[in-house]
């Protein structure tokens, strides 16, 4: 659906169109503050671990949910519009924390950040290639992932200083973070809502079938599965790196925490450098580099018993895995240009694979040690190495 005439479009400077999706994309991130908001709400409602660790799971859940009926609802009513019904329920997912914390206001809250940020993800991306498209969409993508990666860090900073500050926080404590988030997303609804941006017109409406049988397509299939393996080498590193170094050399949990900021801080310097390393850098290349650079962290993982080659492991899988979501994303949009609404759908569903790799990297925890975790990671490792190579030699 075109949201806008094309003579208002070229009133627009792409510059001015593209930063207010940029602010969506810091929107993106703010799906992120429900690893800090746990911790709080927790401790705030004298909460088990069982019951706190709903909060986080409802996030992965509705990606399952909503992705491919969200492609297809853009179809209906366009890129942009999806996007803009994504950030009101974003929004409003933020404002209701702000009015209390009880155990059914979060989990409400969190269902409804979770639904926005599942619709917001398979919508923001292509609406990106309305902008930018060619051998530039991997990095636009990648840089937009660097935006949403400063959100996710600034969420357990401003809800520790919401806590522990003497400046007024309208009594929100903690919930301050929410406060501040709600009105960030109502600026990217006005910012988004007066950007006009002209939309390429579907061929033809789809249904929930058409968009679950282009799985059958093989190249697209082989991106699904490589948006899983990407996503579960993030989530079990950032579960599993601080017990790797607990178990290897019997530290504190307080000791070995660091081990997630270290993933954290190098995944995004990988998104910042590589929006401009793809601009001058084939995808396929870069992307059988980042493969290399996970599996020598892997091998590392595997074998080092000092702390120093541990977070240089952590680093390298950091790195490397900070790219591989934005070159498959945009693989598979190249090879359906007809549907990018639908494959967008199915590429984001992909990211249920944060539920099933940590799953998997627990039992095999349980029957071997962590290294049997570190093993389910390289058998992702192993995929996305594989993937590189059925790229086309033009990409």
């Amino acid at each position: 659906m075109n949201n806008s005439n094309p003579a208002a479009t070229t009133a627009k400077s792409p510059l001015m169109q593209f930063i207010p999706v940029m602010l969506c994309f810091f929107s993106m991130g703010f799906v992120d503050l429900v690893g800090t908001a746990t911790n709080f709400v927790r401790n705030d409602l004298n909460l088990s671990v069982s019951e706190a660790s709903l909060f986080p799971s409802l996030v992965f859940f509705w990606f399952l949910i909503f992705s491919v009926p969200t492609g297809i609802l853009m179809n209906r009513i366009g890129r942009k519009s999806t996007v803009l019904v994504s950030l009101v329920i974003t929004a409003v997912s933020l404002v209701i924390p702000v009015f209390g914390d009880s155990y059914a206001v979060m989990l409400i809250s969190f269902s409804l950040l979770g639904i926005g940020n599942a619709v917001m993800q398979t919508s923001l991306n292509p609406l990106v290639t309305n902008l930018i498209s060619g051998n530039k969409l991997a990095s636009a993508l990648t840089f937009g992932q660097f935006v949403k990666a400063i959100a996710s860090f600034l969420a357990p900073i401003i809800a520790t200083w919401g806590a522990t500050t003497l400046m007024p926080t309208f009594g929100l404590s903690w919930r301050v973070l929410f406060l501040i988030y709600a009105i960030v997303s109502a600026l990217a609804i006005t910012a988004l809502g007066a950007t006009p941006i002209r939309e390429e017109r579907p061929d033809k409406a789809s249904g929930i079938k058409e968009c679950i049988k282009l799985l059958g397509r093989p190249f697209i299939l082989l991106c699904f599965l490589g948006i899983m393996c990407h996503v579960g080498i993030d989530v079990g590193t950032n579960t599993y790196a601080p017990m790797i170094i607990m178990e290897r050399l019997n530290f504190s949990l307080e000791d070995a925490a660091f081990a997630t900021g270290v993933y954290f801080i190098f995944r995004t310097i990988g998104c910042f450098t590589g929006a401009f390393i793809l601009r001058v850098m084939r995808p396929k290349v870069f992307l059988a580099i980042s493969g290399l650079m996970m599996l020598a962290s892997m091998i590392i993982l595997f074998s080092a018993h000092s702390l120093t080659a541990l977070y240089v492991g952590i680093a390298l899988v950091g790195y490397g895995n900070s790219n591989v979501f934005s070159i498959v994303f945009s693989q598979a949009l190249f090879y359906a240009p007809n549907e990018k609404n639908e494959v967008s759908g199915l590429m984001i569903m992909g990211l249920f694979g944060g539920t099933v790799f940590p799953l998997a990297m627990g039992y095999a925890a349980d029957a071997i040690g962590q290294l049997g975790a570190v093993a389910v990671m390289t058998a992702g490792v192993i995929y996305i190495l594989c993937y590189t190579i059925k790229i086309k030699k033009e990409a």
